[in-house]
Parts: structure tokens; C-alpha cells; sequence
């Protein structure tokens, strides 16, 4: 799922992440889904290596994906915050001060996002871990 890079709007931008977690948000489902009960095993034909392989490449593509756009405008946001600190410095205006406080509080968010995306990750992994274990060995992150 291809996103726009949204850094100037925070809220935005973080309800955007939340559809990006999806996958993690359903990670228990996805891992109902993909590892059949023995009653229903004897039904299908369901490769549950297989299903567990494909699912642990969308939640490692989906890591990727989510830490490289909280990256980007993490990065993009520290240049906003050092221009406006060196205008600061030449110029003694009120908006420019409250432009930069923003976009300070702003970046300590994206920051912050980072920490939330080691949990999530860690849960979701966790979950997958306990459910696949038995069927497929994930690389570490």
C-alpha cells in the first residue's frame, strides 16, 4: 500500500500510520486464517510453511515501509526546525518563535513514533512467533 508522504500534518500523518498497522492490528487473524485447525486441516489443502512464509514477508515489507516514511519525515521535519531556529536568530518575530515551537513539538511526535513502531513490531512478532514457530523460522529484524 503505497502512501503520500505527509509530514506537515501530524494528525494526518499518524492516521495514515494507523492504516499502514493494519496488518499488525490483524495479525492474530491473518494467523487464523493461514494455519487451519487439525478438523479443518484434514479438509484442505492448505500449506501452512507456505502461509506462514507469505505472512512474515508482508509484516517485514510492512516494517520496512512504515519505518522508512517515519524516517523521512523525521528528517525533513529536523531541517524545518533548523531553518527556522536560524531565522530565529536573525529575525525577533512571534510567529517565527511559535512556527518553530511547532515544528520542535512536531518532531519529538515523529520520535515518538519510532518507540510505538518497536512495540508494535515486537508484539506482532511475538504473536507470529508463538502461531508459525512450529512451521517456519523468521530471520531476525
Amino acid at each position: 500500500m503505497a502512501f503520500k508522504l505527509v509530514c506537515g500534518d501530524i494528525l494526518l500523518f499518524q492516521e495514515q500510520l494507523k492504516q499502514m498497522r493494519d496488518l499488525d492490528d490483524k495479525v492474530i487473524y491473518a494467523l487464523n486464517n493461514s494455519l487451519p485447525t487439525a478438523s479443518i486441516k484434514a479438509r484442505t489443502d492448505s500449506n501452512p510453511k507456505e502461509n506462514c512464509k507469505e505472512l512474515y514477508e508482508k509484516l517485514k515489507s510492512s516494517y520496512a515501509n512504515r519505518e522508512k516514511v517515519i524516517q523521512e519525515c523525521i528528517i525533513l521535519t529536523a531541517e524545518q526546525v533548523s531553518q527556522l531556529k536560524k531565522q530565529r536568530e536573525t529575525n525577533d518575530d512571534t510567529q517565527l518563535d511559535k512556527n518553530f515551537k511547532n515544528e520542535q513539538r512536531k518532531l519529538r511526535v515523529l520520535k515518538q513514533e519510532l518507540g510505538v513502531e518497536e512495540i508494535v513490531k515486537e508484539r506482532s512478532l511475538k504473536t507470529f512467533n508463538e502461531r508459525c514457530r512450529s512451521y517456519f523460522r523468521a530471520d531476525s529484524f
